[in-house]
C-alpha cells in the first residue's frame, strides 16, 4: 500500500499534529480532516463521539490512508476501540504517547470535558507511572475560543487563568496538554505558569511512533520548514475560515476543500 497518513480532528487542533510530524517526515503524504460542522467534539456525549468516530473512518478508509493517526484526543479516549476496529489499518493514538513522556510526580493534565470524564489520561499515567498524582482539569472554552481565532483575547487569558488554578495549588510539576488545540496556547500558558513547569506536548511523541511507519529521520532532516506539498486538506464546514486559521499556525495558507463525510 502506497503511504499516506490519515489525520483527523474536530477543527484546527490537530494541525499541531501536523505539524510535528512533516518538521520530523518531511513532506509525507497526508490526507487532513477537520470536521469543523461538529466542532468541539469535546462537549459531545460518548455515544455520539464514538458515532462521529465511525463516520470518519469510514470516509479515511476510501482515502486509501495507509495508517491513521488520531488526531484528537477526544475521540482517541472514547472511540479508539472504533477506530481500531473499523480502519483496516494501523491507528496511532496520543494519550498512551502522552503518558510515555511524563517523568513527574505530580502531574497536571488541560483536555476537554469529555476526555477528563473518561479518565483515560488519569488511567494511561498511573499504569505506566504508578504513585503519580494525575490532577485533571476540564477545559470547555478553550476549544471554541482556539477556534475562534483570536489567540490574544482577554476572554481566552480568563479562561486560562481560571483552569490552571487548581494545577498550581496541587503544585503540579508538568502540565499535558490533554487536547490538540492546546499547543496553541503554549506561550499564553507559560506566561501564566512558574518557569520549572513543564508542559507536555503528546503530538512530539506521536511524530516520532511514526517513525515505525515511515522509518527514521534522515541526520539534519529534522525541523526543516514545513511543506504541505502532498497534503490533501479537508473540512466539513467553511473551507475559507479554516484556511485563514491554519495559516497562522503553519505559516503558509494550505489549499482546503469542503468535503461531505456522508456517503
Amino acid at each position: 500500500m502506497t503511504i499516506r497518513l490519515g489525520l483527523f480532528d474536530s477543527g484546527i487542533g490537530g494541525l499541531t499534529v501536523l505539524r510535528r510530524i512533516l518538521e520530523r517526515h518531511g513532506a509525507v503524504p497526508v490526507t487532513y480532516l477537520g470536521d469543523t460542522a461538529r466542532v468541539p467534539y469535546g462537549s459531545r456525549s460518548p455515544s455520539e463521539i464514538r458515532s462521529i468516530a465511525a463516520e470518519v473512518v469510514a470516509w479515511l478508509r476510501v482515502q486509501e490512508v495507509s495508517t491513521v493517526v488520531m488526531a484528537c484526543n477526544t475521540t482517541n479516549a472514547l472511540a479508539r476501540d472504533v477506530t481500531e476496529g473499523q480502519a483496516g489499518v494501523p491507528v496511532v493514538g496520543l494519550i498512551g504517547a502522552a503518558a510515555a513522556l511524563v517523568k513527574e510526580s505530580r502531574v497536571g493534565v488541560l483536555a476537554t470535558p469529555a476526555t477528563v470524564a473518561s479518565g483515560a489520561y488519569r488511567e494511561s499515567i498511573e499504569a505506566l507511572h504508578p504513585g503519580t498524582l494525575v490532577v485533571q482539569q476540564a477545559c470547555p472554552d478553550f476549544v471554541p475560543l482556539i477556534e475562534a481565532g483570536d489567540l490574544g483575547s482577554d476572554e481566552l487569558r480568563e479562561a486560562a487563568i481560571r483552569y490552571l488554578q487548581p494545577l498550581l495549588e496541587a503544585s503540579v510539576d508538568s502540565v499535558v496538554l490533554g487536547c490538540t488545540h492546546y499547543p496553541l496556547l503554549v506561550p499564553l500558558l507559560a506566561n501564566l505558569l512558574p518557569p520549572h513547569m513543564r508542559l507536555i506536548d503528546p503530538a512530539v511523541a506521536v511524530a516520532t511512533q511514526l517513525d515505525a511507519f515511515l522509518g527514521q529521520p534522515l541526520p539534519g532532516s529534522q525541523n526543516q520548514p514545513v511543506s504541505l506539498a502532498a497534503t490533501h486538506m479537508c473540512v466539513t464546514k467553511d473551507a475559507a475560515g479554516f484556511a485563514e486559521r491554519a495559516t497562522a499556525w503553519l505559516g503558509q495558507r494550505p489549499c482546503v476543500d469542503l468535503v461531505n463525510l456522508q456517503p
